[in-house]
């Protein structure tokens, strides 16, 4: 597939990048180093450009039913401004993505969210929860899904009969994630019109930023406070630039250190943590059973309820290496004797620990904290306990 660039990448490279193919983009990996970016977002506040994410847009009379039979978590439970996280399964259980849900204002149509954003507020008054029309969702997916997902909603649309509209506004929209201790200051700073600070943890709300007008969020995938924006791709140089430029100055970041960030919040990656083909897992394997919402029906609901009721053979936990070494993906855990008892899906050296972590699944006997196990680092049993993240209070 050819490379797809986000909107900024002409900034990044004249900032100095370096880049990386991601699920089908041309994205920063990093700006300075993985390490000093990682602590800026730790210590301070960093902003990552995650445009890479897909947008996509449901709207219409039925379109709440559609979310709900779709996504395993309850979209009805949400007022506009709302927002959840949910996984996204097969009939099997398996997870195909995972996803943020957002409740845009009623009467948001899909395909001109981005387009209109400048509306919403002067529209419902500043009133997010004024009914003014059919629900609308906006739902992300995780880099190079966003054309499947349309896919996936627009075939069960026709097939359940049901009437909502489906929009693939990846291209439309620009996305990024200002986080850290002092990303509220930044998001003032960048609101004065605005008071975004006073969201709570998955509240929402259209907002200008630096005088585009945004959907603002306080979510993240860090573990640090913080907010993604979306805003049109055509604006996101001003945006990028009321938080990287003097006098905030906040750090541009890439995705080796949202990897790392993320490794020790133990967060999933999609792809690599779960993969419907290379790593099929269910929600209850990922340690997410909490998005599963038994009482809706949704695709993958029988199985899933299933599979409670009779537990899983492996769960997702996090392992920290006593012994040197840096643990990666696909490398064994064993009982300490050449007995394999899982594997790690992801590994690296915890920047803010100095110290060897990974993720993975282990056999259920093995998963509780404390468990004693070995992580084979090229050819060598090296000594590690299981921890159940995240590795960092936060």
């Amino acid at each position: 597939m050819t490379d797809r660039l986000p909107p900024l990448h002409d900034a990044h490279d004249e900032r100095g990048a370096k880049f990386t193919d991601f699920g089908g983009w041309q994205m920063p990996v990093e700006f300075d180093s993985i390490q000093t970016e990682h602590a800026a977002v730790r210590d301070a506040v960093g902003v990552f450009d995650v445009s890479h994410m897909g947008e996509i847009e449901v709207a219409g009379p039925d379109a709440t039913e559609l979310m709900n039979r779709l996504t395993t978590n309850d979209v009805r439970a949400l007022d506009p401004g709302d927002s959840q996280y949910a996984a996204i399964t097969n009939e099997e259980g398996v997870m195909l993505d995972d996803t943020v849900v957002y409740r845009l204002p009623d009467g948001t149509a899909a395909g001109e969210a981005a387009a209109s954003l400048a509306d919403l507020e002067d529209a419902h008054d500043g009133d997010l929860d004024a009914p003014s029309g059919d629900p609308a969702y906006l739902f992300v997916p995780n880099a190079g899904h966003d054309e499947q997902m349309q896919d996936r909603w627009t075939a069960h649309r026709d097939e359940w009969g049901l009437d909502a509209t489906v929009a693939n506004a990846t291209d439309d929209w620009a996305m990024l994630a200002v986080q850290g201790p002092d990303a509220a200051d930044a998001l003032d700073e960048a609101t004065p019109r605005d008071r975004v600070v006073d969201l709570s943890k998955f509240e929402a709300t259209a907002a200008a930023v630096a005088g585009t007008e945004s959907w603002v969020a306080r979510t993240g995938y860090t573990g640090e406070d913080g907010f993604e924006v979306m805003c049109p791709a055509d604006a996101v140089e001003s945006v990028w630039a009321a938080f990287v430029d003097a006098p905030r100055e906040a750090q541009p970041c890439g995705l080796g250190a949202r990897d790392t960030l993320r490794t020790e919040m133990g967060f999933l990656l999609s792809g690599q943590d779960f993969d419907p083909e290379d790593e099929p897992r269910t929600p209850y394997e990922a340690r997410i059973g909490f998005v599963v919402e038994l009482d809706t029906e949704f695709v993958g609901r029988d199985a899933l309820k299933a599979q409670k009721e009779a537990g899983v053979a492996e769960k997702f936990v996090g392992v920290r290496l006593r012994d040197r070494g840096v643990p990666r993906g696909g490398y064994a855990v064993t009982d300490g004797d050449l007995t394999r008892v899982g594997k790690l899906t992801s590994g690296t050296m915890s920047p803010t620990l100095d110290e060897p972590i990974g993720l993975g699944y282990l056999h259920e006997s093995y998963a509780d904290a404390g468990t004693e196990v070995s992580v084979v680092v090229r050819g060598d049993e090296k000594r590690a306990e299981v921890v159940i993240p995240p590795f960092l209070d936060r």
